[in-house]
């Protein structure tokens, strides 16, 4: 048996730096509310499922995740910057619903750097990058 089967092929540094912005958003919402939805399980184990989807709420959203980048810009590498920014500028077909349009942009772009990490493989890096945006959304 293959030893792992939820990883398809590799993805080259080139085709990687060739998938649009958006497609690594779209992944990086994903990945992104999956780790926050076990961060609230593991911090608050038998709260209700409704609980714990208004807890999500406070950092699955346009505003805490533009709070998020704004705070680990400094920290970012210059290729992690990259992807940021491309993910920020691209345009879209859509626009906020509950969300200034600069907290939007600013939240698809940190929803590009999760989606790149990830598939990137960069499992400690992401990992670092997602717990300081908590550290950072939790501060208010």
């Amino acid at each position: 048996m293959e030893e792992n089967l939820i990883k398809y092929a590799n993805i080259t540094r080139e085709e990687l730096a060739r998938i649009s912005p958006l497609t690594l958003a779209y992944l990086g919402d994903a990945v992104y509310e999956s780790f926050i939805r076990e961060y609230l399980i593991r911090k608050n184990i038998f709260l209700k499922i409704n609980d714990l989807h208004k807890q999500a709420i406070k950092y699955v959203n346009a505003k805490a995740q533009s709070k998020a980048i704004k705070g680990i810009e400094g920290i970012l590498t210059d290729e992690e910057t990259n992807v940021f920014k491309r993910g920020r500028n691209h345009k879209k077909n859509t626009s906020a619903k509950n969300a200034s349009v600069v907290d939007y942009r600013h939240s698809t772009g940190f929803e590009a750097l999760i989606g790149f990490l990830y598939l990137n493989d960069e499992d400690e890096r992401l990992d670092y990058i997602i717990e300081k945006s908590i550290e950072i959304i939790e501060s208010e």
